[in-house]
């Protein structure tokens, strides 16, 4: 797969909006950095975006979370690494990524209650449209992410 054209030079203002949205998700919206791991990681899944995957995998793992969990992401239904509260993050992620689908089911938002106040309900809901810009972006005009040195040397 070869890339279409760099987005970021073709509308940097465009560019610049995103990423300005995405800021506030990492340092002003007071999410907690863990889930906000799991958003970025669990929509890029879905999104097939390899690019988002790769950077956001080894994100989480900078900020020490483990292998285990990062793992275990894409099956999160199945494993008992994940809490109650990663579980409503997790369900609320699949259901506003695939809305054309699933219309943001009661099932998947009465959960977060729970956890979260409506304030944080709307900073989260902000962070998973924001990873799906991303994603649609590097997926539309194929973003290719690197490949590490250990991988070239395999």
């Amino acid at each position: 797969m070869k890339a279409r054209f760099d987005f970021s030079r073709a509308a940097p203002d465009a560019f610049a909006a995103v990423l300005a949205l995405d800021t506030y998700v990492r340092e002003g919206s007071g999410l907690d950095h863990r889930l906000i791991h799991l958003v970025k990681i669990r929509a890029s899944q879905i999104n097939g975006c390899a690019y988002c995957v790769d950077m956001h995998v080894k994100e989480a793992r900078k900020d020490a979370l483990g292998e285990q969990w990062i793992n275990l992401i894409s099956v999160w239904q199945e494993s008992p690494v994940f809490d109650a509260r990663d579980r409503a993050v997790l369900a609320w992620t699949e259901a506003l990524t695939n809305i054309a689908q699933t219309r943001a089911p009661d099932a998947d938002f009465e959960p977060l209650r729970a956890f979260f106040s409506e304030a944080d309900i709307t900073r989260l809901s902000v962070a998973i449209g924001t990873i799906n810009v991303w994603n649609r972006l590097a997926v539309g005009f194929r973003a290719q992410h690197g490949v590490d040195a250990a991988e070239k040397a395999a």
